[in-house]
């Protein structure tokens, strides 16, 4: 799976994408087969799967910790299930964020481990099993919809309605990962982040085809101290600008920016370039959580990067408060109406 989106990919189709057709044409036709033909597991408790249609971040992370702090006020155990992208661990592990680093589990388990029960693995399906026996009643999958691992009892895709699906074309000439049909159909339910149009029209598409929406906004959390700063944001995430508009939305005056790859890890002198820089100019700095936490356990100018950087935390809330309650409603329901029918067994 590509996971580095080239800008043209977000912008109007252009001869690129068009060149790439024939490509693109071949790798929907195998997403798509296996997503329809996957073998899949059951396990013995619900799993909603938060994903997306595209290659790039639109809000995943935070969706799926919002749901897992709805169902920990239930009283549940929620677990969460990550691939544990960017990390050097290729065994099914119990994530113990006192313990690990971002370098052997990834940067996102890390940031899930903090809320609740995390285990990766490569393999989703033991993964989950690995969940279960650890007393997980709710897995929560971060990502993983077109993996065809597991049996879904609710499958929420997230979508940043500033960005939509891009050009609308398949990878390797668009960031879509699989046929928009074929994604559609085994969706449960839409969470549309912002309040841009360029989802508008894959908004309607799934109310026509009965798909619930949940519209919801990310907002940032202990930032209002940052209005009036000057300041200097770098990140290395799916999108970069997104970020630098929130930060821009605290009401900081955000002078330069600094971009890196999704899951970059930074080389001493990219840290030392960072942090002389903002020295020069007396610039506060700000990054994201996902990048505060992989310099963690550094050394030298990295640890100084840490250090000197302020985190902005970002949270997804949902326009209707009882959205996440729904959403794990439902996946119950579905759990207890497959085991009923006896689809797959664990």
């Amino acid at each position: 799976m590509v996971t580095e989106a080239p800008p043209f990919w977000w912008t109007k189709p252009d001869w690129r994408a068009y060149a790439l057709w024939p490509v693109s044409r071949l790798y929907g036709l195998i997403a798509g087969r296996r997503m329809r033909k996957g073998r899949r597991l059951a396990v013995p408790v619900p799993v909603i799967c938060v994903g997306n249609f595209t290659v790039g971040g639109a809000g995943k992370t935070p969706t799926a910790i919002a749901i897992a702090r709805a169902a920990k006020a239930r009283g549940l155990k929620p677990g969460f299930l990550s691939r544990g992208y960017g990390g050097s661990l290729d065994v099914t592990t119990v994530v113990d964020p006192h313990h690990h680093r971002a370098r052997a589990v990834g940067d996102e388990p890390l940031l899930l481990a903090r809320e609740a029960l995390t285990v990766i693995s490569r393999r989703r399906a033991k993964g989950a099993m690995k969940l279960v026996e650890e007393g997980a009643d709710l897995i929560i999958m971060d990502d993983g919809f077109q993996s065809a691992q597991l049996v879904f009892d609710y499958a929420l895709l997230v979508i940043d309605t500033r960005r939509g699906i891009g050009n609308g074309h398949l990878v390797p000439g668009g960031p879509v990962r699989a046929p928009l049909a074929e994604q559609m159909r085994q969706a449960s339910a839409l969470l549309a982040i912002g309040d841009g149009a360029a989802a508008d029209r894959l908004i309607r598409q799934a109310a026509r085809a009965g798909k619930a929406i949940h519209p919801a906004t990310l907002v940032t959390v202990g930032a209002d101290d940052l209005e009036g700063e000057v300041v200097m944001a770098w990140s290395g995430i799916a999108d970069n600008e997104k970020f630098f508009r929130t930060v821009n939305e605290t009401g900081a005056h955000l002078y330069v920016t600094r971009s890196f790859p999704d899951h970059h890890y930074l080389s001493d002198d990219e840290a030392a370039e960072i942090l002389d820089h903002a020295e020069a100019h007396s610039y506060q700095l700000v990054t994201t959580a996902k990048d505060s936490v992989r310099l963690g356990g550094g050394h030298g100018r990295s640890e100084e990067l840490k250090e000197k950087s302020r985190v902005i935390e970002v949270e997804i809330r949902f326009d209707d408060p009882k959205g996440p309650d729904a959403i794990i409603d439902a996946a119950i329901a579905n759990a207890r109406r497959r085991k009923l029918q006896g689809i797959g067994k664990a």
